[in-house]
């Protein structure tokens, strides 16, 4: 059965459930549900408990906003063996992401990147610096289309809300301390501690408690060569001050050394991924004349206006000494735990993230609340085929919002009005202009050699000894003031509308002083304005069913990886772009509210950078998503997401592109030296228009089921069984490489004896090989195998 044969067999089997349910009870109302079954039974925490504003501001439950979203506890978190964003495809559909090499920073909603927000803000933008943190959060929500008026401006592709612990319980303070300590390990010499404890907190008539949360993780990777490290410490206050006053603050601080970025294997071919036969061999006519342990660009040719590592694409084949390989030609078997890396690659990543609330509540139930928010970001790094970077960023924000509700004779109102303010301020330095990249040259199967390490402007270079500068150093800052309003309206007892808007002013700057830019000289500047809106219709059918329709049009910044904007991006006009996102679907919730999901059909435009140099893309794309998650009795429950979509990249795609070996024409062992490009990727056969962005399956499924004992005298256990379904992938180019479709399945197991737990998690249980494409310029030219089987033990006590 197809994809879509399944997505429409669970949509008609929900329609059938809503009909005998129909006729069993009476048409109950969505909000009549019992909640003291449903949590009684939600031993997964699968169910939302209670209203959230990520969706629009409004404080109202998931199942009655009119926008596809999905929010993911803490417990589904545990249960599911869910470590990094990548693995909430398993809960939430439309979220799978292409490897941007091998560093889970931001998830792929419907077939573009999203951003990351943490408690309503914007973070600094992290594509693939560095793997998010997801241990100390409370839950995650991801929303499939446009923030939010009040968050601010943003693309309708979707976002990752980051919420963290606090001493808050359901929306009440704990009124007695708890806490938690964990360790873990497992293959591949995984080692994890984290500690939390919330404490209640009186200071005379001030009611409210703190909570503090740590993490330490010293973990070997799957993939040879690769350790990443990390330690996250995060804090919280929360306090109901007197009089309507009440105030939350807090913060996280993280560190990471070790998220090296990998593109994976090189050299690729269909026989590569079918059969693991890998080409070997080296060039050796260019040298590490030096001895330094590297190549510097005066060995590689004239600095920094040539490099003969790389070949411009012209239509025709081509080659020379250094892109032929001339010792150990032929072919070998690739280990999936190989992949491109050295001992010279390396990753270091501080962050730091600040916030602060305060709230003034009025007798009719209006609020005034004024909110500051601070995040940064710096990040070292280093891969060795040629890709140095030094990223340093920083954003704060302010915001004031006053909420109020109205009656307007038989219709009803809530409405949020207020103003922001959003500052930033970031440089971003890499090289990789004079064409010193060459990701085929390095024959993995042997390893990083002298003559296939790229030099790094990090390294200090003798005298007499030209080294590698930073090619860009951008420095980049821009504002953002805005007037935003978000309101529902009440039209009948079962019809609602809901509407939003916010105009925002920018003034934008940005000025590249590197020695090899490739962009407009000088600083340059720009300032505009831009409206965006959204509107969506709901109705409360009866049988718990309520159908809506939404259509949004934003705008939003074009920002680099460091969050900056890039100089010939303001200089022609492209650093603000239009989005628009039209979706209808149906929520539902059923069988007392222990049956919920959703079926939701979108079409959307939006943009993504593409290149390096970099130019703003177009891209359309429509899909359908379904969502359930079933609490069956006290001891089943099951979750099951699935997706069809197709995204579609508007031509024509004028960016700068590395391009394989066979598209260029060049058979592998004349090609793999060195590195081909092409100025504008329309120039190549079958892509002078739109065509498909293949990097992102078509649909994927996923199945899960878990189990869940009585309470018995000496404690409790569970099981957790899933399964994810993934179509094929391929590159970009024309006849590119495919990656063949694939099911990995997952499985968990935990006791507890008292205080006491002990956890069992088994990735890819029965050890799938599989590929994930890489991302951005590089798509064509790597792509990551998927980890094989890892398991690891988790040992808990809570007090």
């Amino acid at each position: 059965m197809s994809i879509r044969a399944c997505l429409l067999a669970s949509a008609m089997a929900v329609g059938a459930l809503v009909s005998s349910h129909a006729q069993a009870e009476d048409a109950p109302q969505a909000d009549a549900v019992d909640a003291v079954i449903v949590q009684a039974r939600d031993k997964a925490g699968l169910l939302e408990k209670q209203p959230s504003t990520t969706v629009f501001g409004l404080e109202k439950p998931l199942l009655e906003t009119p926008r596809s979203a999905s929010f993911v506890s803490d417990t589904t978190l545990t249960r599911y063996g869910i470590e990094t964003i990548d693995g909430l495809t398993a809960v939430s559909p439309g979220t799978y992401t292409a490897s941007f090499y091998g560093v889970p920073g931001a998830l792929n909603i419907r077939g573009t990147l999203a951003e990351n927000y943490f408690r309503g803000f914007k973070r600094v933008e992290n594509r693939g610096t560095y793997a998010t943190p997801i241990g100390g959060a409370a839950r995650i929500e991801i929303v499939r289309g446009p923030p939010t008026p009040i968050y601010g401006a943003g693309k309708v592709g979707g976002l990752l809300n980051f919420i963290p612990k606090s001493a808050r319980d359901e929306g009440r303070f704990l009124t007695d301390p708890k806490g938690e300590i964990t360790a873990t390990f497992g293959a591949y010499d995984k080692k994890n501690l984290t500690a939390q404890v919330a404490l209640p907190v009186k200071l005379g008539a001030a009611d409210g408690g703190v909570y503090a949360y740590g993490e330490i993780d010293d973990s070997k990777s799957f993939y040879r060569g690769l350790h990443p490290k990390r330690q996250l410490a995060e804090a919280s206050a929360d306090f109901d001050l007197n009089n309507g006053w009440s105030t939350a603050f807090g913060g996280m601080v993280y560190h990471s050394t070790g998220d090296i970025q990998t593109p994976g294997w090189n050299r690729l071919t269909q026989a590569l991924i079918d059969h693991g036969t890998y080409v070997t061999g080296r060039d050796t006519s260019l040298v590490d004349a030096d001895g330094n342990g590297r190549i510097t660009p005066g060995e590689v040719g004239f600095y920094p206006f040539g490099s003969a590592l790389y070949i411009p694409y012209f239509g025709a084949p081509a080659s020379d000494a250094n892109h032929t390989l001339d010792t150990g030609l032929g072919t070998t078997k690739l280990d999936p735990r190989t992949v491109y890396v050295s001992a010279a690659d390396f990753s270091k990543t501080w962050t730091n993230t600040l916030y602060f609330d305060l709230a003034k509540g009025f007798d009719d139930d209006s609020v005034l609340k004024l909110q500051l928010f601070y995040d940064d970001q710096e990040n070292k790094r280093f891969v060795s085929y040629g890709y140095p970077a030094w990223f340093k960023s920083s954003v704060w924000e302010a915001r004031a919002s006053y909420a109020f509700k109205r009656d307007l004779g038989s219709v009803a109102t809530e409405t949020i009005v207020g103003a922001s303010y959003r500052d930033f301020s970031g440089r971003r330095r890499e090289s990789f202009n004079s064409g010193m990249i060459a990701i085929d040259r390095r024959d993995i199967s042997v390893g990083a050699q002298p003559n296939d390490i790229i030099d790094s402007p990090f390294s200090a270079e003798p005298a007499g000894v030209q080294g590698l500068d930073w090619e860009n150093d951008n420095r980049g800052t821009w504002s953002q003031t805005g007037l935003f309003f978000t309101s529902d309206v009440k039209l009948t007892p079962r019809l609602t509308l809901t509407v939003g808007g916010r105009y925002d002013w920018y003034d934008v700057a940005a000025h590249d002083t590197g020695v090899l830019p490739f962009t407009v000289p000088g600083r340059q500047t720009d300032d505009r304005g831009k409206g965006t809106y959204s509107a969506s219709l709901t109705y409360q059918a009866p049988a718990g069913l309520m159908p809506y329709i939404s259509y949004a049009k934003a705008s939003a910044l074009e920002v680099s990886q460091a969050g900056e904007i890039a100089p010939g991006l303001v200089a022609d006009g492209s650093w603000l772009s239009d989005s628009d996102l039209a979706e209808a679907g149906v929520k539902f919730q059923l069988l007392r509210g222990t049956l919920v999901g959703s079926l939701a059909a979108y079409r959307q435009n939006r943009t993504q950078l593409s290149g390096l140099t970099p130019v703003v893309q177009g891209t359309r794309a429509k899909g359908v998503e379904l969502e359930v998650r079933w609490l069956a009795s006290e001891h089943f429950s099951f979750t099951a997401t699935g997706n069809t979509q197709h995204t579609t990249v508007k031509g024509p795609d004028a960016s700068f592109q590395y391009i394989p070996a066979y598209t260029a024409g060049v058979p592998g062992a004349q090609a793999y030296g060195g590195s081909y490009v092409v100025w504008a990727f329309n120039s190549l056969p079958g892509r002078g228009g739109d065509y498909d962005y293949t990097l992102i399956p078509k649909s994927v499924v996923s199945l899960y089921g878990a189990y869940t004992s009585d309470p018995h005298d000496w404690g409790s256990a569970g099981a957790t069984l899933g399964v994810t379904h993934v179509t094929k992938t391929s590159g970009t180019v024309q006849d590119a490489v495919t990656y063949p479709a694939y099911a990995v399945v997952n499985a968990s197991a935990y006791v507890t004896l008292g205080p006491y737990t002990a956890e069992l998690n088994i990735d890819n249980l029965f050890d799938k090989l599989y590929f994930t494409p890489d991302a951005d310029t590089y798509a064509n030219l790597g792509a990551l195998p998927g980890k094989g089987r890892e398991w690891r033990v988790t040992l808990k006590r809570t007090f």
